[in-house]
């Protein structure tokens, strides 16, 4: 459902207002948690010094670099084909970590990799059909995000398996503040925030604190109770449910190329993941949290 309201967001205020919005709103929402946990001891959810560069990296790919290549692509692409993309994450994070060695890719892995690749292709197809089209560059910003969001779930393993989730989140979230607040405050001159209507404040609110924040946290919870192999299949929820909201709310059309590139895309990825004989590993279980 995110989908949806984020791009009507982004088409009634803009790229740059709505990430100003995002990186203010969401790190005061993690300092706010950590108060509310840690309370007087919340000098001891500080990072160590050692880690602190990988905290401030993982922000700088995780927030800066890949929020930014979300919004910037849902904003040219459609809400449909933006859940679409951002759910090929897996492949990335497999690829990467492949290539580190520390997941050896079996044939059936790379088979639906190429299968996924190749209902993309199928997908775009009538978006390049008449030349390089806005939707089609979205659709390639979406997929550098959604390999951003791969290299920061690789980076953020380590810290998540020593800090836990909250801090992980909260922290790289606050490092991200110094560096996107400043780059997308201009942006606020070009809204009138008093003539903003109410569906876009619920979309705001929507978009922010529950799909942002409350829906990452809850993700991370259903995987600690059910583990990642009985929590990964949801992802692919997100496609047809983001499809669904898209036509009832923005009035997106599908053609039957969209839709069979879709089915090959989901296929493919779910073969990559699951094709291994083996529970996904818990990066590649991880959705994009954007």
């Amino acid at each position: 459902m995110n989908f949806a309201f984020v791009k009507y967001v982004l088409d009634q205020i803009g790229v740059g207002a709505f990430m100003f919005l995002r990186f203010l709103v969401l790190p005061l929402l993690g300092l706010a948690l950590l108060v509310v946990v840690f309370r007087s001891r919340i000098r001891m959810s500080w990072p160590r010094r050692a880690d602190l560069p990988r905290f401030v990296l993982c922000a700088l790919v995780g927030h800066v670099l890949h929020i930014s290549a979300v919004m910037y692509g849902m904003s040219l692409s459609t809400a449909f084909s933006s859940s679409l993309v951002l759910t090929c994450q897996p492949l990335f994070t497999l690829a990467i970590l492949a290539w580190l060695g520390a997941e050896r890719l079996r044939v059936q892995q790379v088979l639906g990799t190429l299968v996924a690749f190749a209902g993309i292709a199928l997908f775009l197809a009538d978006k390049f059909a008449a030349g390089f089209s806005r939707a089609g560059l979205g659709d390639l910003t979406l997929l550098l995000a959604g390999a951003a969001f791969s290299t920061y779930t690789v980076l953020s393993r380590p810290l998540a398996d020593r800090y836990g989730p909250l801090i992980v989140l909260s922290y790289t979230l606050l490092f991200s503040m110094p560096v996107m607040l400043p780059l997308t405050l201009p942006f606020l001159g070009d809204v009138h925030f008093s003539a903003l209507g109410p569906w876009v404040w619920a979309g705001l609110f929507w978009a922010l604190v529950v799909c942002s924040f409350v829906g990452w946290l809850s993700w991370t919870w259903v995987n600690s109770k059910r583990g990642i192999a009985r929590s990964a299949p949801f992802m692919y929820l997100m496609p047809p449910v983001a499809g669904l909201m898209a036509w009832f709310t923005l009035g997106e059309v599908f053609t039957p190329l969209k839709i069979i590139g879709a089915v090959v895309t989901m296929a493919g990825v779910a073969w990559a993941q699951f094709g291994g004989g083996r529970p996904p590993p818990r990066e590649a279980a991880q959705p994009d949290s954007a």
